[in-house]
């Protein structure tokens, strides 16, 4: 007779009958709970759009980072718990300045990725004679980068799986937005178009209104590569959008 579920999901590489990691599920969810990020590629450029939770007006809004640079070519916008989203980022860090250091080249978007999905899917392995970590990293991360002259947008989950997208959305909001993403995203948009997307679809799915302080917008071209927009910048798109 088959266990219960809770018998299945104590060991964090035990299997339940049905083929199913439940501790890889539980991270998957604890990222349903972090704030909603968006991911846009277009010919022109990609755009990551995040939403910043301000808990607290004794919180100062610029120090909740949701965007991050990776690398002049890379950055990565993330969802779930920040603790766990650091470890990795610091990870894909190092990994591109080795590969800069050792082959004088960039490192590419998806062997960035397929360097922080290794460290991710190390849970319950302890075979280099380290200590095994005790769970899955809670965190899911959007990539995105400039490989080529060729805008790419990477997403990654606990389970260590990366795929390449034209547009995902992350995060508590997600499955509104990724609709929402599938209904109006084409390959063709420009780069202005799909920051409009990106925030409009931000908009439909934030409990707090939009505005300059509780979103982030970065875009990454092959001109200027990884740029962050200024609170100015994004109140104007913001206000065009009214």
């Amino acid at each position: 007779m088959f266990l219960t579920r809770s018998e299945y999901d104590r060991g964090v590489n035990t299997f339940s009958p049905e083929g199913r990691l439940f501790q890889v599920e539980y991270a998957i969810e604890a990222i349903k709970l972090g704030s909603t990020a968006i991911g846009i590629c277009t010919s022109e450029g990609v755009v990551l759009a995040v939403e910043k939770r301000i808990t607290s007006s004794l919180m100062v809004p610029s120090t909740v980072e949701k965007i991050v640079e990776v690398d002049k070519h890379i950055g990565c916008a993330t969802s779930g718990l920040m603790a766990d989203a650091r470890t990795l980022i610091e990870r894909a860090r190092v990994e591109c300045q080795n590969h800069w250091f050792v082959y004088n080249e960039r490192m590419s978007i998806e062997s960035c990725a397929q360097a922080v999905s290794a460290l991710a899917i190390q849970f319950g392995d302890s075979g280099d004679g380290g200590s095994a970590m005790s769970r899955p990293f809670g965190v899911a991360i959007l990539f995105a980068g400039i490989e080529e002259g060729k805008p790419q947008l990477w997403h990654m989950d606990p389970s260590g799986t990366y795929i390449r997208y034209g547009a995902k959305a992350i995060g508590s909001g997600s499955e509104g937005a990724q609709q929402n993403l599938q209904d109006n995203y084409t390959a063709e948009m420009s780069l202005n178009d799909a920051i409009v997307l990106a925030l409009n679809t931000l908009k439909q799915v934030m409990e707090d209104k939009i505005n300059s302080t509780n979103v982030e917008v970065m875009t990454m071209t092959s001109e200027k590569l990884f740029r962050m927009h200024t609170k100015e910048e994004v109140e104007q798109i913001i206000s065009d959008l009214a």
